[in-house]
């Protein structure tokens, strides 16, 4: 019961314990408490040889400091806990290489890339302890905020959750031009948003029941780029968060405490037409959003990042500091390219459900040995993705994007700020989702993608499935 009482007491008292006894807690209000500085990612651009741009990540275990005086046992990439941002532009060949240092093996995905199936970092291409892989590939898409993991079969929820994550960055010419945030950990800020389990010791306890497999793993301690309970100095200007929802399998709406509005700039895998003024956004796991956010005339204010299904902040935004420089979004933003609903040649549909611990898609639990698709290349196609359970689900396509059309049987179901390029999307209990897609640039017989519930226990337990493009 150790664990348990943990959770009882992990939003105050437990601090209290971890740090000897202190009055000093985990505050998950960012109105009290140990307050630490945001951990900004370390960027890595790549190492040009002979034209090609090298990036070097050492998957490895170590030891983490969540809690002050208190090491838990983690894995990380290129350090103790989730790994540095890779900044990529469009058109450039770049080698992604992975060395795994762990005593088991994992895999590495290049989640929201577009890239051949061999390079995919599936759960075909699975990297040994002691070995490498590299993922080489010409970055072909537009400017977006990607992001890599694990996605080994069976264990990508658990290897997610030890830490092993990081961003990846992509610019074109277009996303250079236009009057946004840009200076890396400065006015461009990246947040992994995530939620943890520690068991009394302060360790990171992942250890799912039946219930919370079907349910999703939710933690009750925020952590942000591995922080808890995190602030950021910025100044009063314009700032741009790349919101990432890394957690396992919770969903979060994302706003400020005090209301007000901000403009969302990006999706998963493009930027919108026109930026979209909200007070909430909504992402679940592996989804992600760019927002700007207007702190001009809030000199000295602290203003909180907050969740508002739990009621608990994310990071303490402090303006500090009077702007250097100023930035004012541009109505336009992009011109997506939009394929005719009328040239789609084949509907397919994929219906979500599970019972008794185990996951399926279109009755069938993921079989690596099987190909559940083949796909055409070049040929559009309407996606309807059913969830005919009773709790959330997400649905996340390799190596693509796509526009959603409709959500349950209407176009006016879609929000705005859903009508950019996405590779993941958000199922309510019994909501279907019909989304127009075209595979382009790889053909491969043998190597497949997969479709699969972004909801990590859900994957690992049998949502997912495997097509080749032909």
């Amino acid at each position: 019961m150790k664990r348990r009482e943990f959770l009882v007491l992990s939003s105050a008292a437990a601090a209290a314990i971890l740090l000897g006894g202190c009055d000093t807690s985990l505050s998950q209000t960012g109105e009290s408490g140990l307050q630490k500085a945001l951990h900004i990612p370390p960027m890595l651009e790549g190492i040009d040889i002979d034209g090609v741009l090298h990036y070097n990540l050492s998957i490895e275990e170590n030891l983490h400091v969540f809690f002050e005086g208190t090491q838990s046992r983690t894995f990380g990439v290129n350090g103790s806990y989730l790994g540095p941002t890779l900044r990529m532009t469009n058109g450039s060949e770049v080698s992604v290489n992975y060395t795994n240092k762990l005593k088991e093996a994992t895999t590495m995905h290049g989640h929201g890339m577009h890239l051949p199936a061999s390079m995919d970092g599936g759960v075909h291409q699975i990297i040994e302890p002691n070995s490498s892989w590299s993922a080489r590939y010409r970055v072909k898409q537009k400017a977006c905020t990607n992001w890599y993991h694990p996605h080994i079969m069976g264990k990508t929820a658990e290897h997610v959750y030890k830490g092993i994550a990081g961003m990846i960055i992509i610019d074109d010419e277009q996303s250079r031009a236009l009057d946004l945030p840009n200076t890396y950990g400065v006015d461009d800020i990246p947040l992994i948003l995530q939620d943890r389990f520690f068991d009394a010791n302060g360790e990171l306890d992942y250890s799912p029941n039946r219930m919370q497999i079907m349910h999703g793993y939710h933690g009750d301690i925020f952590v942000v780029n591995g922080v808890v309970n995190p602030y950021v100095e910025v100044e009063a200007k314009e700032i741009r968060f790349r919101l990432l929802n890394g957690s396992n399998s919770t969903v979060y709406e994302i706003g400020f405490k005090d209301g007000r509005r901000f403009k969302q700039i990006a999706t998963d895998n493009a930027f919108l037409e026109s930026p979209v003024t909200l007070q909430r956004v909504r992402l679940s796991p592996g989804e992600r959003a760019e927002i700007v956010v207007d702190f001009s005339n809030d000199s000295s204010n602290e203003l909180l990042l907050q969740e508002f299904r739990q009621n608990k902040t994310f990071v303490s935004v402090h303006v500090v500091k009077a702007h250097s420089t100023r930035t004012y979004v541009p109505d336009v933003l992009t011109e997506l390219e939009k394929y005719r609903l009328d040239d789609a040649l084949v509907t397919r549909h994929f219906k979500l459900s599970g019972q008794m611990g185990r996951f399926f898609i279109n009755g069938v639990s993921m079989d690596k040995n099987i190909i559940n698709e083949e796909v055409p290349l070049n040929q559009i196609e309407r996606w309807n993705v059913t969830n005919a359970m009773n709790v959330e689900h997400n649905f996340h396509l390799h190596a693509t994007h796509f526009l959603i059309l409709e959500r349950d049987g209407s176009s006016a179901n879609v929000p705005e700020n859903e009508k950019g390029y996405k590779d993941t999307v958000f199922l309510a209990p019994n909501e279907s989702v019909t989304f127009i897609v075209k595979m382009t640039d790889y053909t491969d017989a043998s190597n497949p993608y997969m479709y699969h519930c972004h909801f990590l226990e859900h994957e690992d337990a049998g949502m997912m499935g495997q097509f080749i493009v032909i």
